[in-house]
């Protein structure tokens, strides 16, 4: 795959170049500032975007402003974003109507080269790759909502879910029977009245249209 990386790290960029051509991709181009992000996004239309959140000038949220205008100028261009901090508002924004092909990992995770790159497999096909603690982050940022009538073991099946987890991964997460994560995530989906599906991509939607709603 075609990728654009915009990273002002000189150590941690020229590791994902490395780790990326090692792994068969192609790094068209890079990018060390937020101005830019989005006229190199548009000179190259890559396959994918590995966005850090940080950049040059202003080092606040520069690479997920670019990732939100990306995605406004090349609808449906696979989004990675790289952070070590869960950035709640763009991240809700960017997660938000119809967030198909993003990802939004911390950086801290990006060591684990397996997990790293099928993150960006999934998101390039059109799939939601969330580190954890963006998860958690997201489905807490609201009080007095049905999120607190789930059961302990159901927000985990739901953090997992909205991880990208399919039923198998869950169930040997939890070390618990396909039966019994189907029962789990039945009751998920009726406690936040929202519609079950057999599609876990139609699924982690459902819980990020949840989680975006109401700001």
């Amino acid at each position: 795959m075609r990728v654009v990386i915009a990273e002002d790290n000189a150590l941690l960029r020229e590791g994902l170049v490395l780790l990326l051509t090692s792994a068969g991709h192609e790094v068209v181009a890079v990018a060390v500032t937020g101005p830019e992000i989005l006229p190199t996004l548009l000179e190259h239309r890559p396959d994918v975007a590995v966005l850090d959140v940080r950049m040059p000038p202003g080092f606040r949220d520069e690479g997920l402003r670019a990732a939100l205008a990306a995605r406004e100028a090349i609808p449906g261009l696979p989004v990675l974003v790289l952070s070590q901090y869960v950035e709640e508002t763009y991240a809700a924004e960017l997660l938000g109507g119809g967030a198909s092909g993003v990802g939004y990992l911390l950086k801290d995770r990006i060591g684990r080269v397996d997990a790293f790159l099928e993150a960006l497999e999934r998101v390039v096909a059109g799939g939601t790759a969330l580190d954890p603690e963006v998860v958690t982050e997201l489905l807490t940022r609201r009080r007095d909502d049905p999120i607190d009538s789930l059961t302990p073991r159901e927000l985990q099946v739901l953090k997992l879910m909205a991880e990208g987890q399919d039923n198998a991964s869950i169930a040997a997460a939890l070390v618990v029977s396909d039966r019994a994560v189907g029962k789990h995530i039945g009751n998920v989906f009726a406690k936040l009245g929202l519609p079950a599906s057999d599609s876990g991509h139609r699924r982690v939607l459902a819980v990020l249209a949840y989680v975006n709603r109401g700001g």
